[in-house]
């Protein structure tokens, strides 16, 4: 899988897990060099505390496009060290 965005390829792995159809790709996947720290967070009943990454790319920035669960609860721990995207990120394969 692939999350492309603003003609980058932004993390690309064969092994995401799949959670409420959204492919989390392991950290190491991720490059690093696109992700800004978010000061936004947002919880989820099951899943826990989120924290967000804004995505730069060519001077363009999409603003909080990634999560991820620094310490996702118990039912979550599989996407642990995982990040998500949204925004207009598109995820193929």
């Amino acid at each position: 899988m692939k999350a492309i965005w603003n003609g980058q390829t932004i993390a690309e792995s064969n092994d995401t897990v799949v959670v409420e159809n959204n492919h989390y790709f392991p950290k190491d996947s991720v490059n690093p060099d696109y992700l800004t720290d978010s000061s936004t967070h947002s919880t989820c009943p099951w899943k826990g505390l989120a924290s967000y990454y804004s995505l730069t790319v060519d001077g363009k920035t999409n603003t909080d496009a990634a999560w991820y669960y620094p310490e996702p609860k118990a039912a979550a721990s599989n996407i642990k060290d995982h990040v998500a995207f949204w925004k207009g990120v598109r995820v193929t394969e």
